[in-house]
């Protein structure tokens, strides 16, 4: 396994400094239900803050990631590439190879308290889900976010895990002191869909209560639709059932994001249609020709027609790289959303 030249974003040409040597990881597996299968690699990092590469279409530019590879096992997970950086398969190795970053916090902490720290926005859940079954044991992120409240540090979390209702007072705390942005990823509510690209992952309805539970305790969380997936979750009865799901959780807004492809993400992807939908295996080779992403044309369908949708049911897109402001109850008063059109970001 290559620990020694592991780096959360390579750049081309170049070679990155460790993050951690081999001496520094232990390996271990868990004999319970939730973990078998998953062996976990804890490691002590030597850098948790990631600058994200300038060529990157992220609408942010520090990010913090406390778990590499994921047990969501969404097929479709552009991070999967990153596993090959370690000499890990990017397949089922992506969804079973867990490294946990055990001193994440202390590294956060030290980082923030740096003169050479300006207080940037730090995103989190950008890259794997940190709320994923993993945090659950190793409770990563109460130690993060405390260090990100003491320093009143911005941030943003992206999640598919419910896990984070966890956290709801920590959030809450850090909301009073700076501004926080929580969304939550359901890019559709049908469940035979879910249960074969997202086997890991708390059902889409259990997500959006989770949004309901956030928003009753006066955190505003968005949602990120995503990942539209062509001809399986785009059909327009599906994007209404999804965007009323999202209004009816409260919801503070809905952002579409089509599937895109990368390379380590799109061979599993195709394999997995290969088997599941083989008579889509050509239609989705003539619209991923170009590279990763869908055509224009089709982003921007998808994009207005969610968008009309959410104007209907009385919620609307968010602005990008915007980092919301969570309110307690006691501090709430009235917001105006952004109204910008249409934008297809790259969370996911």
């Amino acid at each position: 396994m290559r620990w020694e030249n592991l780096s959360d974003e390579p750049r081309p040409g170049t070679v990155d400094a460790a993050l951690f040597g081999a001496d520094a990881v232990t390996t271990r597996t868990f004999d319970t239900p939730e973990f078998r299968g998953i062996t976990f690699h804890e490691v002590r990092a030597r850098s948790i803050v990631n600058r994200v590469p300038g060529a990157s279409r992220m609408p942010f530019e520090w990010t913090v990631n406390p778990y590499r590879g994921c047990t969501h096992a969404c097929v479709y997970c552009f991070a999967r590439k990153t596993h090959s950086y370690l000499d890990l398969d990017t397949g089922l190795g992506f969804d079973s190879q867990i490294v946990v970053k055990v001193n994440a916090a202390e590294l956060l902490r030290r980082r923030l308290a740096s003169p050479r720290w300006h207080g940037e926005h730090i995103a989190m859940g950008t890259n794997v889900d940190c709320y994923q079954r993993a945090e659950g044991r190793y409770r990563l992120m109460p130690g993060i976010i405390e260090a990100l409240r003491d320093h009143g540090n911005p941030f943003s979390i992206l999640t598919k895990g419910t896990l984070i209702l966890r956290d709801l007072d920590l959030l809450r705390q850090a909301a009073a002191v700076t501004d926080v942005g929580i969304s939550v990823s359901v890019g559709f509510t049908d469940e035979e869909l879910w249960r074969t690209v997202e086997p890991g992952t708390p059902a889409p309805e259990r997500r959006l209560d989770a949004v309901r539970t956030l928003s009753e305790h006066g955190i505003g969380c968005g949602v990120l639709m995503a990942p539209v997936i062509p001809f399986l979750g785009d059909h327009p009865d599906q994007l209404r059932a999804t965007v009323r799901a999202v209004a009816a959780s409260g919801a503070t807004s809905v952002t579409p994001l089509v599937l895109h492809l990368r390379p380590g993400a799109r061979e599993w992807f195709m394999a997995w249609l290969g088997r599941h939908h083989p008579h889509l295996v050509r239609r989705y080779e003539r619209l991923y020709a170009e590279g990763a992403y869908a055509p224009k044309w089709y982003q921007r369908r998808i994009t207005r027609h969610v968008h009309e949708l959410a104007e209907e049911f009385g919620i609307g897109p968010t602005r990008a790289a915007a980092a919301r402001r969570i309110r307690v109850p006691e501090a709430a008063g009235p917001t105006a959303e952004s109204t910008v059109g249409p934008t297809q970001l790259t969370l996911l």
